[in-house]
């Protein structure tokens, strides 16, 4: 069923998007406690992506950047994010819409996410910061994968925790 309106696999990757906007929203806000800091990885070649020229020529797929000691102006908008980072001692403004990102983590606590990005295709509702949605965020615990081997021809997925249990 094509418009099956309980699109589990859609519900998961906006519940895992809204944990990197709201971790981001809460270091804009407040700075990076202690040792944690955040690798961001996005697809550069999405068009609503905003880097110089010379880091899409030098990253024309993905590019990953880090949050940590040198950063500043961390500005969240409804649909992206901006910040300044520094390359070559040169200060440079990225604009990079959530539906981008394609990574997400903060080894200081052992945390990763892996975001769904098909080129083009974006998910069918769009992630905001519109406070009247419902939360959407979820815990390393909570967070699914789904192995390829595990679809099955008539597209239902089994889902496991596994990678995100505590040994």
């Amino acid at each position: 069923m094509s418009n099956d309106i309980l699109s589990y696999e859609r519900m998961v990757e906006r519940a895992l998007r809204s944990v990197v906007i709201d971790a981001l929203g809460q270091v804009a806000e407040y700075g990076l406690p202690g040792t944690h800091h955040l690798y961001i990885t996005f697809a550069t070649k999405h068009p609503e992506v905003d880097i110089p020229d010379h880091l899409h020529e030098k990253f024309p797929e993905e590019m990953t950047i880090v949050l940590q000691h040198q950063f500043w102006d961390l500005t969240l908008e409804d649909d992206r994010f901006m910040v300044a980072l520094s390359f070559n001692d040169i200060q440079e403004r990225l604009i990079i819409p959530y539906s981008a990102i394609k990574a997400f983590a903060d080894p200081s606590v052992n945390f990763g996410l892996q975001l769904k990005f098909d080129g083009e295709s974006e998910l069918t509702s769009p992630i905001t910061l519109d406070e009247s949605e419902p939360n959407n965020t979820t815990t390393a615990e909570e967070a699914v994968e789904t192995p390829p081997e595990a679809a099955e021809e008539d597209g239902a997925n089994v889902v496991t925790l596994d990678a995100f249990r505590k040994k």
